[in-house]
């Protein structure tokens, strides 16, 4: 599943409510036009099932007419997440520091060819090597936690060269800065996912971080 270069993949701030789907959806439509966007992981409040999936039926479209997938957490929320992520019509679901067991679940009920992310490994290579013999289509490195701090750079540049160099499941290396990408390109990750303050209020950051990508790749 490897690109001939790391792709990027955006993601929403956490904790997205009906208020903000406007200025994200419109965000959402600069950024997926001005590079080419693997995927976007839509982290939603917890909230009922009927109102989480009309959220997912806004923000999905203006990233799937680019191409990208589209991914849904909603970290607390105790609902069906699959059912959300089918009735909005998003590519699937993404999980954080879900058990072996929650991952086999959801890996059976994950039907048409639908994603299962699953990220929140930092600090357990253990538990990340049982999350991807769970079937899970790519794990995740890093990403600011909720409560908006930052995990240590160094660590998720770390963790995922770990994975990168033995594991053929993708992984997904999060830079919360801008300054952190050229590192994590090196790492071999197939995904560099770029938190919301890169990119929400500013798509030609997300050109930039592209031609970063591809000059890390080097000639083709």
């Amino acid at each position: 599943m490897a690109e001939a270069f790391t792709r990027l993949a955006l993601l929403s701030p956490h904790g997205v409510e009906a208020g903000q789907t406007d200025r994200l959806a419109q965000a959402l439509e600069r950024a997926c036009a001005a590079a080419d966007i693997a995927a976007v992981l839509l982290r939603l409040a917890p909230g009922d099932e009927r109102g989480l999936t009309s959220l997912v039926k806004r923000l999905a479209p203006p990233a799937q007419e680019h191409g990208a997938a589209v991914l849904v957490a909603a970290q607390g929320f105790t609902g069906d997440l699959v059912s959300v992520a089918a009735r909005g019509g998003a590519d699937g679901v993404h999980v954080e520091k879900a058990a072996e067991s929650g991952l086999r679940d959801l890996r059976g009920r994950l039907r048409d060819g639908r994603i299962l992310g699953a990220g929140g490994f930092l600090n357990s290579k253990h538990e990340a090597m049982a999350a991807g013999e769970t079937g899970a289509d790519y794990l995740m490195f890093g990403g600011l936690y909720p409560d908006g701090t930052a995990p240590d750079p160094e660590l998720v540049r770390e963790r995922a060269a770990w994975w990168a160099e033995i594991f053929e499941t993708p992984c997904i290396a999060v830079a919360t800065q801008a300054s952190e990408i050229d590192d994590l390109a090196a790492t071999g990750a197939e995904f560099v996912g770029l938190e919301s303050g890169i990119w929400l209020d500013d798509a030609a950051a997300v050109g930039d971080a592209q031609a970063l990508l591809r000059k890390a790749a080097g000639p083709a």
